[in-house]
């Protein structure tokens, strides 16, 4: 049977999507993402797969690693590497509630990358279903901490990745459907500001407010910003209480680099911001880093032209391209292991309150996975 013709039917595959996204699981919220990983460790056992459950580290949840049975149990195979955090805290339900209007399905994480993760599971459990045995042993592994970088557990994909041929992310697809085939660099900076305190009422002229000469701070970061190299502001905490001029203020900035070359020098500028003004110090320190996912390596190059063919076949042209956004592909491909990123479901808002997905991409893309484990050898 070809993969292309399993009998993929859209509207069973969102009711059963939908427990995945009313699982609210935001990254900062360990239980809330180990319920999630509770799901899906449900739905991996029931469709077969030996499922470990890897305690949480750092503050973040757990993980799932899910093995499939096949006659080369243990040998280098295929990873599917993906993430059950989201960036929407809990409550966001309420807002954006699951809900399917037409062709199109809202919900909180369902587009980054829940949607991703679950046709991947769908596309193995149809295979077997069918009796469709694939050439290389298949691996499951969902993690807890990406959208901040992955700090716990970033050794732990190195690591699987290391024991395996290739590596398919179900990101979500690019705007045109395609795939990704190399990343920029991602780097993260804390940022600190401590000034001098004083009653902002009675001794205004004492104090030197650490809130401002942050403010200063960020606009001069953020208008350092290049095509090449971007930066930006986008966590911010300071004071307690507005009669009290802020003696600290703390922020989170983020830089994109196309190259390793401009990643050294956007990393250089960011640092060289450090000192001392009117009174208030400027501190930089180095947050994670996701490295450059340098594109058109032949191993990724040769697994995107099995899938250009695959997507020719289901009627459309696969572009591939280098992007921005940062995913866990980043680390396996840095290690110069085939990766095939964005190959999940196609939407829009990802990180908004208008994220959805094309329903009609879920049993695309299922049948494009299913078709790539069964013709990577």
């Amino acid at each position: 049977m070809n993969p292309l013709d399993l009998p993929f039917d859209a509207d069973d595959m969102v009711a059963r999507l939908r427990p995945w996204i009313e699982c609210e699981s935001p990254t900062y919220d360990a239980d809330a993402v180990n319920r999630m990983m509770d799901l899906a460790a449900y739905d991996l056992t029931v469709a077969g797969a030996v499922v470990e459950r890897i305690p949480g580290r750092m503050g973040f949840g757990g993980s799932v690693r899910a093995r499939f049975p096949h006659p080369d149990f243990g040998k280098p195979g295929i990873l599917i590497a993906g993430h059950m955090d989201t960036v929407h805290p809990i409550g966001t339900l309420e807002k954006l509630p699951f809900k399917r209007e037409g062709g199109i399905c809202y919900g909180p994480g369902i587009m980054d990358m829940k949607g991703g993760n679950f046709i991947s599971l769908e596309a193995i459990k149809a295979l077997a279903a069918a009796g469709m045995q694939t050439p290389l042993p298949v691996t499951v592994l969902f993690t807890p901490d990406e959208e901040v970088g992955t700090p716990s557990t970033r050794d732990l994909i190195e690591a699987e990745a290391a024991k395996n041929k290739y590596v398919l992310v179900p990101e979500p697809a690019k705007q045109d459907g395609g795939a990704v085939i190399g990343r920029y660099a991602i780097a993260r900076f804390n940022l600190r500001t401590v000034g001098r305190p004083s009653h902002a009422g009675w001794a205004l002229s004492e104090g030197r407010s650490a809130i401002a000469a942050m403010a200063k701070k960020i606009l001069e970061i953020e208008a350092m910003t290049s095509d090449d190299c971007t930066f930006s502001v986008g966590v911010i905490h300071a004071g307690q209480w507005v009669n009290c001029v802020s003696s600290t203020c703390e922020a989170q900035a983020l830089t994109m680099a196309k190259t390793q070359q401009d990643l050294d020098r956007g990393v250089a500028a960011m640092m060289a911001l450090q000192g001392e003004e009117n009174g208030v110090s400027f501190e930089v320190t180095r947050g994670v880093t996701r490295p450059v996912w340098e594109p058109n390596q032949p191993g990724t190059m040769a697994m995107f032209d099995i899938a250009k063919e695959i997507c020719a076949e289901l009627g459309f042209d696969l572009t591939g391209a280098s992007s921005g956004g940062g995913s866990d592909g980043n680390f396996t491909g840095f290690m110069g292991i085939p990766t095939l990123d964005s190959i999940g479901v196609r939407g829009k808002g990802l990180h908004t309150l208008g994220e959805h997905i094309e329903v009609s991409s879920l049993p695309e893309r299922a049948k494009l996975t299913a078709a790539l484990l069964m013709r990577l050898q």
